[in-house]
């Protein structure tokens, strides 16, 4: 973590004539922005794999009138259809994935006073006027909704808001267009919570709401870096 630690700071004092006070902030979207590139290959095969299974589905619905009367023997042909057309149905949670590793290294390295036995002075750095390991709830403490540091976390409130609402209705169109895959089942029977979790689905992108209040700021800032940029370039991919 010292390492990573050393190249955020040797980052911003590149960054500090441009940015000043903000200059780890900055240098936290640029990282978030050099992960998304590394990231973006699996993303372009997920899109490619998007389009695959919306190829499947005028074949996904001949096997749901042949098998309408038998859920488990429809589950069974569609995966075997899909590893016929080696088309991966989990291959667009790889991107997501990938980028965890990134978000708790940034968590942690903001969360930890110390490192390698001294001070992290990464928490003496600010964006605007919030201090990049604090949280939301020490904004409230602090000037309250309205002090300096809670109208940077309402700034990055609306930024998510829109977001989510965009990806919402990017789902909604999606899941319209491209009927569900069954939902699977064992022993006979559909497997519980599947079919409220494909309802819940569109609505996933307002979670982030909740992550970017409860993390520290730097934790925050990389979410809302990478939920903008992955918004931005899904619509590009799958346009």
């Amino acid at each position: 973590m010292s390492v990573f630690a050393d190249l955020v700071q040797r980052l911003a004092d590149l960054l500090q004539p441009l940015f000043g006070a903000s200059a780890a902030a900055a240098a936290i979207v640029l990282f978030t922005a050099f992960v998304r590139l590394l990231v973006h290959p699996l993303s372009r095969a997920s899109a490619r794999g998007q389009k695959a299974r919306t190829e499947l589905q005028p074949k996904i619905a001949e096997l749901r009138k042949k098998h309408a009367k038998n859920p488990e023997k429809l589950q069974r042909a569609v995966m075997e259809l899909h590893a016929e057309e080696k088309v991966s149905p989990l291959a667009g949670c790889l991107p997501g994935l990938f980028q965890l590793p990134a978000f708790f290294l940034l968590y942690h390295l903001f969360s930890n006073t110390t490192i390698g036995g001294e001070a992290n002075e990464l928490l003496t750095h600010q964006l605007f006027a919030a201090h990049l390991g604090d949280r939301w709830a020490d904004a409230l403490g602090d000037g309250g909704v309205l002090g300096g540091a809670g109208l940077v976390y309402l700034g990055l409130f609306v930024v998510v808001a829109c977001v989510a609402a965009f990806n919402y209705r990017r789902t909604k169109r999606m899941m319209a267009a491209n009927p569900a895959v069954p939902v699977p089942v064992v022993d006979g029977q559909p497997v519980p919570g599947m079919g409220a979790m494909s309802k819940v689905m569109p609505f996933m992108s307002f979670f982030t709401l909740f992550t970017v209040a409860v993390v520290p700021l730097a934790a925050a800032l990389y979410v809302v870096t990478s939920t903008t940029w992955s918004a931005v370039e899904r619509a590009a991919l799958y346009r």
